[in-house]
């Protein structure tokens, strides 16, 4: 293909030739061949495609056909009730996705059995952490029968109690009648805001659904490349699109593991060349997992995922090991309000920070966290830009970054978030996002509605009709 009058860096009008999956020219004006389609950008910049540094592929595709039970959609009982009442059909699991306590506090099976009586009901907390059933999951997972496993909550006398924390594999095996997500919509989506490629930062992820992920590009329901993080005993893929990337420790607070035990882990994933990422939304964590990266001494590929509360001195000790940091700035606008009605006062200022670790020196990409945030990453943009919540109130202004560093979170190449952003000049992929006006005018507005068309490999994933 030939892309004529684009825009490039701030250079215009500039022709692009795509040939074997690669920018085989770029120049002022190059002539068409005999039988090369033409797109003319009529002046709209050029961008590399851009890469969604931390999502659930997944996830995303069981969302996509699940129950919204969370803000913005669902904000109170009333609510939550009708969005269940909705769901048609006698049989079978009900899924709901998104839950915030803010709509009807901390719900058991009893709670839940007074919306949905006799089906199967599965919510999950937007976070991802915690499932919460009602008393038909209950039962046909057998949590009353003898049934048990770490995770499963129980109260005094030993009834389970509904809530079941970091246990998205078992559940999801004991379920057993789902299929597989298609993923399709998903693969359709991300390519309409102009993303080419992903890193699924899913931390159970094993041979079984990396096949799942495998199978999705083989048939082309997802054509963007994906990077796969998971478990230590992930298999290399068998694909060209699909490449194995970091170990994925999921820390929590309340249960950290033994400091060693993660130390010789991010040794080992070291040692294989694959990094690992690990998962820090509170303090404590992010101190710790600095902590084990520098007695680990082998931070090759490593990585910090989330660091949603940062203060000051935590993210000096991250500048010292010269780790990167994969940020979620879409919280601010998806979460900011109920934040700002929840958190500690103290942590508030280091919430979700951007231009904090840019200062310090610190290489920061960007990720959606797609389904626990929305999956666009032009709205992540936006909320790195002026910080404000849904309701407009302003969090972390001093955070704040320009159109051309919040672009940049999304730019650079998956294994180095943070890096130099990729360039379109000849030999680089054709991996591109093209939109529909010159940056000047699209970096004030930051929207995915701006993107006219999208390649990968140099074939076109999505286009404007």
């Amino acid at each position: 293909m030939l892309i004529t009058r684009a825009e490039i860096g701030g250079a215009a009008p500039l022709d692009v030739r795509i040939a074997e999956g690669t920018i085989a020219e770029v120049a002022p004006s190059l002539g068409r061949r005999p039988g090369e389609p033409v797109l003319d950008a009529a002046g709209g910049v050029l961008l590399p495609g851009l890469h969604d540094h931390h999502l659930h592929l997944l996830a995303l595709g069981a969302a996509l056909t699940s129950v919204p039970c969370g803000p913005p959609q669902v904000r109170d009982a009333d609510g939550l009730a009708r969005a269940l009442s909705s769901v048609r059909g006698e049989k079978g699991w009900i899924r709901g996705v998104g839950y915030f306590e803010s709509v009807a506090g901390e719900p058991g099976r009893e709670q839940l059995d007074r919306l949905v009586p006799e089906r199967p009901l599965r919510i999950q907390h937007r976070t991802g952490v915690l499932w919460m059933l009602n008393s038909a999951a209950v039962s046909r997972l057998g949590l009353d029968r003898g049934v048990d496993a770490p995770g499963v909550e129980r109260d005094g006398a030993g009834r389970a109690t509904g809530r079941l924390f970091h246990l998205d594999a078992w559940l999801r095996e004991r379920v057993g009648s789902e299929r597989p997500p298609d993923l399709g919509e998903v693969g359709h989506r991300l390519a309409r805001c102009g993303v080419t490629s992903v890193t699924d930062a899913t931390a159970e992820t094993g041979p079984v659904e990396l096949e799942i992920l495998v199978a999705a590009a083989d048939a082309g329901a997802v054509q963007q490349r994906i990077l796969v993080m998971g478990l230590p005993t992930l298999p290399d893929p068998s694909h060209a699109r699909v490449v194995r990337s970091a170990v994925k420790v999921r820390l929590a607070e309340d249960a950290l593991p033994a400091f060693d035990d993660v130390t010789q882990i991010v040794r080992r994933a070291c040692e294989a060349g694959r990094g690992v990422a690990l998962h820090c939304v509170t303090r404590a964590e992010l101190v710790f997992a600095a902590a084990v990266l520098e007695a680990a001494g082998a931070r090759r590929g490593s990585r910090i995922e989330h660091a949603a509360i940062a203060p000051p001195d935590a993210v000096a000790f991250l500048a010292r090991l010269g780790a990167r940091v994969v940020c979620n700035p879409s919280f601010v606008r998806e979460r900011g309000d109920d934040y700002l009605a929840h958190v500690d006062a103290g942590d508030v200022p280091w919430l979700h920070r951007c231009r904090g670790f840019l200062a310090a020196g610190i290489p920061l990409g960007a990720g959606t966290d797609a389904p626990f945030g929305v999956f666009d990453p032009w709205q992540a943009m936006r909320a790195a830009v002026d910080r404000r919540t849904e309701a407009g109130a302003v969090l972390g202004a001093d955070e704040r970054l320009s159109p051309e560093e919040a672009l940049a979170l999304f730019l650079a190449p998956g294994a180095t978030p943070g890096g130099a952003a990729r360039r379109i000049a000849p030999g680089e992929p054709a991996d591109l996002c093209l939109l529909d006006r010159p940056w000047r005018d699209a970096r004030e507005r930051l929207l995915a509605d701006d993107v006219v068309a999208t390649f990968a490999d140099g074939a076109v994933i999505w286009q404007r009709s």
